[in-house]
């Protein structure tokens, strides 16, 4: 249960169904369904009922003069106690309001979809780097390690030659130090691939400590995120997501507008109530002998808006500048993601460039400490040639890991950029 093997492909597909932002978009669209029908039933029938209980604890007095003799008399009028029970129905006939939140409604969902389609792009690029990450830190740890034995090697012999008087003491502590610096960076290595790993299970939805076993490796991944094809591939502005959520949010902003507009029309409704009531000096209102008294009511409501000190107009007017920023944004828009497009095509050509002259350098640059090591096994040369030779090879080797993970996740950009549909 704790152990999960992946490949590429499998991690991105288990971080499209379990990531935790995967799981945060598709609550974002249930909430945003729900917001669509809260909306759909203002304009449908409405009943609510409600029942009233009053007891006076000391009845109000009415005086009154009903003998006409100037004295007045002392009255109590009704019961202690009544009980008042209506149901009402009302029905919205018309509010302009009502009709633009309706259509706010469905592009609220519309923005909910296409944030999930947005974060399903970007959590496929995100699991490509974190994936490639763990990659990168396990071929550095296997490239120090491999450094180490030969080094070690090196460093044995210098010190037997030390011991018979054929090297310098000097010889001996500078490959001590490359020692030295070589097991300060496995160390390093070994704590970055740790927490490769648990930043690619958090990406994944994982918890951290669950162990993952990846059978991609770096050189396979390299190869098969070549794909010149990719190049030559349009971007169409229509079918990108960050346009279309720009879209969206114009159309947003016009409904803003539209809203501030319907303000200025009149709205309409109508109710119908029932109601019965009774009386009573005590609290006899459950027993059958209590007598109820019935009404009912039928009103229709106009509401016109008639002066608001140009209120309504600021309103509008506000909500006018609004969308015309959003129509300044959307072009802007426009412009921003076909230079992104161009710009992840032309670092994706130069990931694929540098990394076919990284190649090339490391293949030289172990030729060349290859041919330094025998020389100096030989004492036809010097320790600090040897030591050049090594410093060039491991700043070859760090620099051909950085290009085969820069292929991977430049791929996974352009991929995003033109908007290449999730497989």
């Amino acid at each position: 249960e704790n152990r999960m093997t992946l490949s590429l492909d499998e991690a991105v597909n288990y971080a499209l169904k379990n990531s935790y932002e995967t799981k945060a978009a598709e609550n974002n669209i249930r909430a945003a369904k729900e917001t669509k029908w809260e909306t759909t039933t203002i304009g449908l029938p409405q009943i609510n009922g409600k029942i009233d209980y009053q007891k006076f604890l000391k009845q109000q007095i009415t005086l009154a003069d009903f003998d006409g003799d100037g004295i007045n008399e002392e009255f109590v009028f009704g019961t202690k106690q009544n009980v008042n029970a209506t149901v009402t129905l009302t029905q919205l006939l018309f509010d302009g309001s009502y009709l633009v939140g309706l259509e706010s409604a469905k592009t609220y969902l519309k923005i909910s979809e296409q944030a999930k389609e947005k974060t399903e792009l970007t959590i496929r690029e995100t699991v490509i780097n974190a994936y490639g990450n763990v990659l990168v830190a396990e071929k550095s740890l296997e490239i120090l390690k491999n450094n180490k034995i030969v080094n070690d090697r090196i460093l044995k012999g210098a010190r037997i030659g030390f011991k018979n008087g054929l090297a310098e003491l000097e010889d001996v502590e500078q490959f001590e130090i490359i020692d030295g610096n070589i097991q300060s960076n496995i160390r390093s290595a070994k704590r970055l691939k740790v927490i490769a790993y648990k930043l690619l299970n958090i990406t994944l939805g994982n918890k951290i400590s669950t162990e993952l076993v990846l059978t991609d490796s770096l050189e396979t991944l390299v190869l098969s995120n070549m794909d010149l094809k990719l190049l030559s591939e349009n971007f169409v502005l229509e079918n990108n997501i960050d346009f279309k959520i720009a879209e969206n949010d114009r159309e947003s902003k016009r409904l803003l507008m539209k809203l501030e507009k319907s303000k200025n029309l009149p709205s309409l409704s109508a109710f119908l109530n029932y109601g019965t009531q009774a009386n009573s000096n005590s609290f006899s209102f459950l027993n059958s002998t209590q007598r109820w008294f019935d009404s009912s009511l039928l009103g229709v409501s106009l509401n016109v808006p008639i002066f608001s000190s140009f209120k309504r107009k600021a309103k509008t007017a506000q909500a006018k500048i609004e969308l015309e920023t959003a129509d300044i944004r959307l072009e802007e828009a426009k412009q921003r993601l076909s230079l992104a497009a161009e710009s992840a095509k032309s670092d994706y050509q130069l990931s694929i460039d540098n990394y076919q002259t990284a190649k090339k350098n490391l293949e030289l640059a172990e030729k060349i400490e290859n041919k330094q090591q025998i020389k100096f096994k030989e004492g036809i040369t010097t320790n600090f040639d040897l030591l050049q030779a090594q410093n060039q090879l491991y700043s070859q080797q760090t620099a051909y890991i950085q290009a085969m993970l820069n292929i991977i996740s430049s791929k996974a950009t352009l991929e995003n950029a033109l908007n290449i549909p999730i497989k």
